[in-house]
């Protein structure tokens, strides 16, 4: 049986380009596995089902090796677990050298094609890194800039103190303070002071 595996980093980010991919080879929705999360480990729902799915003889097609991950030690791991101990196949798109129907009984297509693989996993690691520094980077110098990062304020409503002084006068209850403020009752906490 053969399965197809997608993985985005966000839930915002498209699958269409790898979709597209996988429906050409002849892979039906069924077969394939979608994650939307991050590659920075192996925690990923579907990806241990698909990993509970594969059997000996089945096919993984996935369209680059990053997106089977992004930190080189456990690509590594998870290959070989997959063609070792699963005794499964596995065919990355991008790189035809990197698919294990040919290269098992070829001692020197193996060599290349663990070659190939220890390189892609490092570049998918490094690139990781390197998002993450860029990030960073970006981060610290909005800050320097003095933009404001995160959430954004509260607005407090123009009679927020005039209701707070009568919430602590025991005037109005918490609820007709709530109520009459529009606002929760964590937000109203965080704001009150005593």
């Amino acid at each position: 049986m053969e399965y197809g595996y997608i993985r985005v980093s966000t839930v915002t980010q498209n699958i269409d380009r790898q979709l597209n991919e996988m429906l050409k080879l002849g892979l039906n929705k069924n077969q394939i596995f979608i994650d939307k999360e991050s590659g920075k480990n192996f925690e990923r729902e579907n990806y241990q089902k698909l990993k509970e799915t594969l059997k000996e003889g089945d096919l993984l097609v996935i369209k680059s090796i990053d997106r089977l991950g992004r930190n080189y030690d456990m690509i590594i791991e998870e290959w070989k677990d997959i063609v070792n101990n699963k005794n499964a196949d596995i065919m990355v798109i991008d790189m035809p050298l990197l698919d294990t129907r040919s290269e098992s009984k070829n001692l020197v297509g193996k060599f290349i094609s663990d070659i190939v693989l220890q390189i892609l996993s490092f570049v998918a690691e490094n690139e990781r890194d390197l998002i993450k520094k860029r990030q960073a980077e970006g981060i610290r110098i909005a800050k320097l800039k003095g933009k404001h990062l995160g959430r954004p304020k509260t607005q407090l409503p123009k009679n927020f103190n005039l209701i707070c002084s009568k919430y602590r006068k025991k005037e109005i209850s918490l609820a007709e303070a709530l109520k009459s403020l529009n606002m929760s009752k964590s937000t109203f906490y965080r704001h009150l002071t005593f």
